[in-house]
């Protein structure tokens, strides 16, 4: 069994921009992209909803915060003019395209990457994006639809409608697979027809 954020976060992110256009509203290189707004997403749903952070998340904030700035203070001392964190440990650095092809910035971000802790429940919490009733309802078709066509282990959203946490189940079966297939219309995405006839 494998992490596996890609496909949840394209489900999220179908909804999203199909139903509410919007965009994603971070430049930063190397984030997980998410539904909507630069968060990031993940997993199954906890027992909390947003605003709800126990002592021990905001501790983890806090920590998650303090390692971001670790992280611009590497970028900074290896040639990256990058800005502060916000109060969530975003940091914007401008355009991703160019960083990437930059390489200076990739030297950079490679050497400082293991300064940068992982993304906590509550930080994916606050940047997720808030969904419609249409939107919600679309995850939770889409995630009962890969659990009963061979995905059994693909995990519910959270009561908003958005996936937190690290997701562990196992996207590299024929089942999975073709459950992606089979569910792929209900986010708006085409189905695979395959090479045409011509």
């Amino acid at each position: 069994m494998r992490t596996n954020r890609v496909l949840l976060a394209a489900a999220a992110a179908v909804v999203a921009f199909a139903l509410t256009g919007c965009g994603d509203g971070g430049g930063e290189a190397g984030r997980i992209p998410t539904a909507g707004d630069g968060a990031t997403s993940g997993g199954t749903s906890g027992g909390t909803t947003a605003g709800q952070a126990s002592g021990s998340g905001k501790d983890e904030v806090a920590a998650y915060v303090e390692g971001r700035r670790a992280y611009v203070k590497c970028l900074r001392e290896n040639g990256i003019d990058a800005p502060d964190p916000d109060a969530n440990g975003q940091v914007d650095l401008g355009d991703g395209m160019a960083l990437k092809k930059n390489p200076t910035f990739r030297t950079a971000s490679e050497k400082c990457a293991p300064l940068s802790p992982p993304v906590p429940e509550e930080i994916e919490r606050r940047l997720a994006p808030k969904l419609t009733p249409e939107q919600i309802k679309t995850q939770f078709a889409f995630a009962d639809c890969m659990q009963k066509n061979g995905a059994p282990d693909f995990p519910d959203p959270a009561p908003d409608g958005n996936v937190y946490g690290d997701v562990q189940w196992d996207s590299t079966t024929a089942a999975a697979k073709q459950a992606a297939r089979t569910c792929a219309p209900i986010i708006g995405q085409p189905v695979d027809q395959g090479p045409g006839k011509g």
